[in-house]
């Protein structure tokens, strides 16, 4: 699944924690989750997607975590840090079926390869909030410059940098 392969794309396997901030994970996932969706035949794609995505970031980092722990690609350790801040770490269980994935995503994204329709996914969502360069190394202009080359009319990550615009706005309304 596409929002699964794209938790694994930002998780770092180092160092367990990952690579890009909470709400670019979450629309992200939303996004990709929404294009699993329509590509198994669950549901049409939708007129208005954004809305769509912003429906679907609400649990869905949890949903595709659960996902990865039940297949026993991942555990997800909760700890404290001072005794008062929860923080989650994730061990890989299965690291070169991740660095396979990188590999493949990125060659890509760097222009090393062509893209697919897996890849195209992939990149249009880390593209549309901005985190290829957090995912990849690399050249961020080059990479940036691809990804808007091979996601035009990609409507998935429209949605998703439509669902960020309209969550930016209303945080600015409600703090004005």
């Amino acid at each position: 699944m596409l929002s699964e392969d794209l938790m694994l794309l930002f998780l770092d396997e180092v160092a367990g924690g990952v690579r890009a901030d909470a709400s670019s994970v979450e629309h992200a996932l939303a996004g990709a989750a929404l294009l699993d969706q329509v590509r198994s035949g669950l549901v049409p794609e939708p007129a208005r997607p954004h809305r769509a995505v912003a429906k679907l970031r609400r649990h869905v980092r949890r949903d595709v975590m659960a996902r990865l722990e039940a297949r026993g690609v991942l555990t997800v350790e909760r700890t404290r840090v001072l005794g008062i801040f929860s923080v989650r770490t994730h061990s890989l269980h299965a690291p070169d079926e991740v660095r396979e994935l990188r590999r493949l995503v990125g060659d890509v994204a760097l222009g090393h390869k062509a893209p697919d329709e897996r890849t195209t996914a992939l990149i249009s969502v880390l593209y549309a909030v901005r985190a290829l360069h957090k995912v990849f190394d690399g050249d961020k202009r080059e990479m940036n410059a691809r990804a808007k080359e091979i996601t035009r009319g990609e409507w998935a990550g429209d949605a998703v940098q439509k669902a960020i615009r309209a969550r930016r706005a209303a945080a600015a309304a409600a703090s004005s």
